[in-house]
């Protein structure tokens, strides 16, 4: 047996099931004993939509997601993708075939590319190839995006047939949260919020009844859009995507709990947003993100889920509902106001354009419930991200860690593969639907239910509606107006341009039939203006 059959029957043991990539001489050995060993194989046009795939396949399915690139090249091409999964602490493993002979062509920096975008990396040895392998995959399941060093001269080396079984790993010993102080902090708030984040994906039901017990209102960041889907407390999201409702009522509490959040710029809108009198608490599994973004008055080391089993063990029957916070008027005002389609607007739509406040919520009228919803950077992405409801947090991925534009699409075929009992909405701005529209091969190729929507302003939007008010040329980031309907046609898929709310008819007939074919939407939407939330960026400035 070769290295390379190892780490493969052994990453399938631990539990992958699904490896996104492009094959070439390096990574072909190792793929395919993956593959022999049972995982699926996904191939890619390019491994840049290989590294979004094996992120939004790892985030949308809660498991760790498996990429395998070409040495060299093939890893450089994965690099933005790859920084977004390493930023935004995506459990994923890299298989990177390694030549290690500085004088090799293909010779790059592979532990100082990793630690450059955050990434931690693991190299496979000849005589522990089984021990590498294992502690590559757990790191990751743990919460890492790991690449793993595969040396050429190594993976062709013979060991011993390795059959298992898997090393048995002892588990560092758990460690009882000092959650105290927390526990006197919600006894003594009037007006608590709690802000749940990427770190938080996994702890609904343990903040639920913690937030019940002392009544608590519930907010997220982005990344953890829909945690709290359908309680009647919940205010969407804070930041730069709130609701004036729920700006207003972050804006008003005395106590901010931060679960698996560090309270980044666009979550507090540029430290805005959460008032200066307001007791604030992180709790993060990882002591080193304690106060990164703002100054934080108490913090909790420990797991969200443990923390906040650990919190209502010790309540106390005098706890429940302490705040007060939570009347009937407040439930009805949520009711009525939490979410961006009951805030009032005009209508921008014109006869050749359509507003994207309105496009987004005649899809979200017209799309199942079942829906995930994958969003890609750019001055459109608070309409889809706020105006299209999501039944859960599986529902939405939100590729902004590193705000890189052209994510989107990729991220979609990953999540789609990840859940294909659910329609995948891809909602991308032009710029990155031209970026990344070869892997719409790869969505023919797979034949899942994805619908991609295109708010097509022919320009880059946020460049636009930044340097444009102050008189600059913008030659250099507007385009002329291109049929990209016809483009998704050309590549096997149904396509459709939108100017009105009446040109979504094909859209309605597509979701009533097989959707066997990915249907593109190229909406023609309003550019007059930028974005609410671009704009409060911008002022943030």
């Amino acid at each position: 047996m070769r290295v390379a059959e190892v780490v493969g029957r052994v990453l399938y043991e631990h539990g992958a099931r699904c490896v996104f990539g492009v094959v070439g001489s390096g990574n072909f050995h190792v793929t395919n004993a993956l593959v022999a060993a049972g995982a699926r194989f996904v191939a890619a046009a390019h491994e840049g939509g290989a590294a979004s795939m094996a992120d939004g396949y790892a985030r949308t399915s809660g498991t760790v997601g498996l990429l395998s690139v070409h040495q060299g090249p093939g890893v450089t091409n994965a690099l933005t993708g790859l920084t977004e999964a390493a930023k935004s602490r995506t459990p994923m493993v890299v298989l990177a075939p390694e030549a290690t002979a500085p004088r090799s062509n293909f010779f790059i920096d592979l532990p100082g590319l990793a630690a450059s975008v955050g990434a931690e990396f693991h190299r496979v040895r000849a005589t522990h190839a089984a021990e590498d392998a294992g502690a590559a995959y757990r790191a990751a399941a743990r919460g890492a995006t790991v690449v793993l060093g595969l040396p050429l001269e190594v993976q062709g080396a013979a060991v011993e047939p390795w059959s298992g079984p898997l090393p048995v790993v002892a588990s560092a010993p758990a460690v009882e949260p000092q959650v105290e102080p927390l526990l006197a902090a919600l006894r003594a708030a009037r007006r608590p919020v709690f802000i749940a984040g990427r770190g938080a994906r996994a702890a609904r039901e343990p903040l639920t009844r913690l937030a019940d017990a002392c009544g608590v209102l519930l907010a997220v960041s982005a990344a953890a859009k829909g945690l709290f889907a359908g309680n009647p407390w919940y205010l969407d999201v804070a930041g730069g995507f709130a609701t004036p409702l729920a700006a207003e009522l972050v804006g008003t509490a005395d106590l901010v709990v931060a679960w698996g959040s560090t309270l980044n710029m666009w979550t507090t809108r540029h430290g805005e947003l959460i008032p200066p009198t307001a007791v604030v608490v992180q709790v993060d599994h990882d002591p080193a993100a304690f106060g990164v973004n703002r100054p934080v008055d108490l913090t909790v080391a420990g797991e969200v889920t443990a923390v906040a089993e650990a919190v209502l063990d010790r309540l106390d029957a005098g706890a429940t509902g302490v705040s007060g916070w939570r009347t009937p008027e407040l439930a009805q005002r949520i009711r009525d106001h939490g979410r961006w389609r009951t805030v009032p607007y005009r209508d921008e739509s014109d006869e050749s354009t359509i507003d994207p406040r309105t496009l987004s919520a005649a899809l979200d009228d017209l799309l199942p419930a079942a829906r995930t919803v994958v969003v890609d950077s750019g001055n459109f992405m608070g309409y889809p991200s706020m105006w299209l409801d999501v039944p859960d947090v599986a529902g939405f991925c939100f590729t902004q860690a590193f705000q890189s534009v052209g994510l989107g699409l990729a991220s979609a075929l990953g999540a789609a593969v990840a859940r294909p009992d659910r329609l995948t909405v891809a909602a991308v701005g032009d710029g990155g639907f031209v970026m990344s529209a070869t892997e719409l091969v790869t969505a023919v190729r797979l034949a899942l239910p994805l619908l991609v929507v295109i708010y097509d302003d022919a320009a880059y939007g946020a460049e636009v509606h930044h340097f444009g008010p102050d008189g600059h040329p913008l030659e250099t980031v507007t385009f002329p107006d291109t049929d990209l309907a016809a483009i998704a046609r050309g590549y096997g898929c149904d396509g459709v341009t939108v100017r009105t709310v009446d040109d979504l008819g094909p859209v309605s007939e597509w979701l009533a039939g097989s959707r066997a074919r990915p249907l593109v939407v190229d909406a023609k939407v309003c550019a007059a203006r930028g974005s609410w939330w671009l704009e409060e960026a911008f002022r943030g400035h």
